[in-house]
């Protein structure tokens, strides 16, 4: 994919490769500009994100590659970050960076798309489960933190479909909040390798979006080099057929447009 804003790396602690190695292959794949955006430090679950005495060498470090291939592709600096009412921190929010994309994983502090809990949907209705995120996901857009939203409809992660309501009527209001906080959507690939087989967001809340001239962007959530520009042709044919022709790109926190 030309543009690719949303990867990882082994600082998250659940990652491999060199940050160097992504890059390559993003050169190698044909990506232009290539955005790291690595799980943010937070007091909550530590485990699969890097520490606040990290961000620096983080950040440092993301430059350095910038610099080092400049002329091959170019580089830009974010951070994914938790929307997790109490446990955001102004280090994050206010971090010198290209742009950051704003993800719901936690619900009531569980982590829903995480195997490790998998077994809690046993007892949890699912409509409820849908309405919640969806009201969290429109919380997390209210709050003006972000740029861009990460993967939308990550809760269907594990093919947990709602019955009352449609996966539109559910997400709705949160997408009016995210087009009235200026923010962009990403198409992220990474949900082809998961049970739910497709996209986030799915064909269905892309041509929502796209009624409601949110614009998107490109991400491939990368967390090994191999998956780097996983899908991009998927992701840049779903987009072409909803009827987007540009895609978003941040700099500096500013947002400007680029054909794909």
């Amino acid at each position: 994919m030309k543009v690719d804003l949303h990867n990882h790396t082994k600082l998250c602690n659940h990652a491999k490769g060199e940050i160097e190695e992504y890059v390559e292959l993003a050169v190698e794949n044909g990506t232009q500009i290539y955005g790291f955006s690595d799980h943010a430090p937070m007091d909550f679950d530590p485990k699969y994100r890097m520490k606040f005495d990290e961000m620096n060498f983080y950040e440092e470090k993301v430059k350095e590659i910038k610099e080092k291939y400049k002329e091959n592709i170019d580089v830009l600096l974010g951070y994914e970050v938790d929307y997790l009412p109490g446990h955001m921190d102004k280090r994050v929010l206010e971090a010198d960076v290209d742009y950051l994309i704003g993800s719901v994983h936690f619900l009531d502090k569980w982590g829903f798309d995480n195997p490790e809990f998998l077994r809690e949907y046993d007892d949890k209705d699912i409509d409820s489960i849908w309405e919640k995120y969806f009201d969290t996901v429109e919380d997390m857009a209210k709050t003006g933190f972000f740029d861009i939203v990460g993967h939308l409809d990550l809760i269907k992660v594990f093919k947990y479909y709602p019955k009352k309501k449609t996966p539109r009527e559910y997400a709705k209001k949160a997408l009016e909040a995210i087009k009235k906080a200026d923010m962009t959507l990403e198409i992220n690939t990474a949900g082809y390798d998961k049970p739910c087989k497709e996209s986030y967001p799915s064909k269905d809340l892309l041509k929502l979006a796209y009624e409601l001239e949110i614009p998107i962007t490109f991400g491939s959530d990368a967390h090994s080099p191999a998956q780097v520009s996983r899908y991009a042709q998927e992701a840049e044919n779903l987009a072409k057929e909803v009827g987007y022709t540009q895609c978003a790109v941040y700099k500096n926190r500013k947002r400007y447009f680029v054909e794909f």
